[in-house]
């Protein structure tokens, strides 16, 4: 099945389109990343156990398990363009369902608010995707795609800082004191009501604007009714190991990028809540080094092995470093080492995405549409990522349980260098 952009457009009149994408993309990895702050917000607001606390990352990526295929059905039904209109509106209905959240601090309405966010999410992720790829030539989608995820994760370096200076103010030096007060949360709760309607707002204004903004619609030709099935796609080696390695990646990026905050906070650091930017902003320095490096220096089979191998390094590091080392950090001042191993891990998981995706497609032909869907599903491992590493603290957590807890990446790394040099060459199980 392929797709093209209706009226040939060409590469001057695409600009417009692809600068409206790029803000979709910065928006879609704001509200994304809000999580790396809004986790220990949430674990000093409720006084939640590490296991609860992962529920406010697992409600929001468990999302995806149950809307990808329906999502993919959705867009198909109303177009791309509405598609993405649709669920930047419904983006903007749940920001404000945060806000009861915070006025009753009812920890469940949070979680409902994470739920939807997320259904919301997958819809634009499954609009949003396909339409970058396809919005130019198909020799430079590989460029699209990684300008695409440079604002992505750059949103994830603004977002926590925003957070930080509207909803914490005062409330940072919290890390290192007692529990809060009630007077305390109720204050550090009220200051969640006004950014929250402010990016409604935002987000409101941007969905109307795309709904009549000049997007090209993407309209299939030579539809195959039998592209394939679910099980032929899975007899394939490279793709069915491949969801396994994007799910256990996306695991691994949601825990290095999510939990870092937490970590600090355990830790005893008073500007936890910044530390996701620090993640994200690592992640950025690895897609322009992927830009820059691949395939002019190394190949994408290579930078995936080397990222499987700085992983597993960082990860041992992080559990087995002492507590006590720090090191100084420009902006920031004195870090413990194993919070910017942690960090780093942003390095490491940056190439991840764009090189797992062509590798597991490779082949593929007619059930690359099916491939596709079953790939968006490996974004399932963000809900069981955090799920793994809370089980892991157990329902007291020490500075070294929260330490050794993080060795859960261990697998996930091992299992995605496998793929880099195996896994993704096998044709056949036999």
């Amino acid at each position: 099945m392929e797709a093209t952009v209706s009226n040939s457009t060409t590469t001057k009149s695409n600009a417009i389109p692809l600068a409206i994408v790029a803000a979709m993309f910065f928006i879609l990895g704001f509200v994304t990343w809000l999580n790396g702050s809004l986790m220990p917000y949430l674990k000093q607001l409720f006084d939640l156990t590490p296991i609860q606390a992962s529920l406010i990352l697992f409600s929001f990526y468990i999302a995806v398990t149950f809307t990808a295929i329906p999502s993919a059905k959705f867009v198909k039904k109303v177009g791309y363009k509405n598609g993405m209109a649709i669920s930047i509106g419904m983006m903007m209905a749940t920001a404000l369902l945060y806000i009861p959240a915070a006025k009753t601090q009812i920890f469940a309405l949070f979680l409902v608010a994470q739920f939807t966010m997320g259904i919301a999410q997958t819809i634009l992720q499954t609009a949003v995707n396909p339409y970058v790829v396809r919005l130019g030539p198909e020799e430079s989608a590989a460029a699209r795609v990684s300008i695409m995820g440079i604002l992505n994760k750059f949103a994830g370096v603004i977002a926590p800082l925003a957070f930080t200076a509207l909803v914490l103010g005062g409330f940072s030096e919290a890390a290192s004191s007692a529990p809060l007060s009630q007077v305390e949360k109720d204050a550090m709760a009220g200051n969640l009501v006004m950014p929250y309607l402010g990016l409604a707002a935002f987000i409101g204004l941007f969905a109307v604007g795309i709904k009549f903004a000049p997007l090209p619609e993407i309209e299939e030709e030579n539809e195959d009714k039998s592209a394939g099935t679910v099980k032929e796609a899975l007899a394939h080696p490279n793709l069915a190991l491949g969801v396994v390695a994007l799910f256990l990646y996306v695991a691994a990026e949601v825990i290095a990028g999510d939990t870092v905050g937490s970590f600090a906070l355990t830790l005893g650091v008073a500007n936890y809540s910044v530390m996701t930017s620090y993640t994200m902003a690592f992640m950025v320095t690895g897609y322009v080094l992927g830009i820059l490096l691949i395939p002019r220096f190394i190949s994408q089979q290579t930078a995936l092995t080397i990222s499987g191998i700085l992983g597993l390094v960082l990860t041992l590091g992080i559990a087995f470093v002492d507590s006590a080392a720090t090191l100084n950090v420009p902006t920031f001042g004195e870090m413990p080492v194993a919070v910017f191993f942690l960090a780093l891990c942003g390095l490491a998981n940056a190439i991840m995405w764009p090189a797992i995706w062509p590798l597991a497609l490779s082949g593929l032909g007619k059930l690359t549409s099916v491939a596709s869907g079953l790939l968006v599903m490996g974004i399932a491992g963000g809900a069981f990522g955090p799920l793994f590493l809370g089980l892991a603290k157990g329902s007291e957590a020490t500075v070294a349980s929260s330490q050794t807890a993080y060795l859960v990446l261990l697998p996930c790394y091992l299992f995605i260098l496998f793929y880099a040099l195996k896994g993704h060459k096998m044709r056949s199980w036999k």
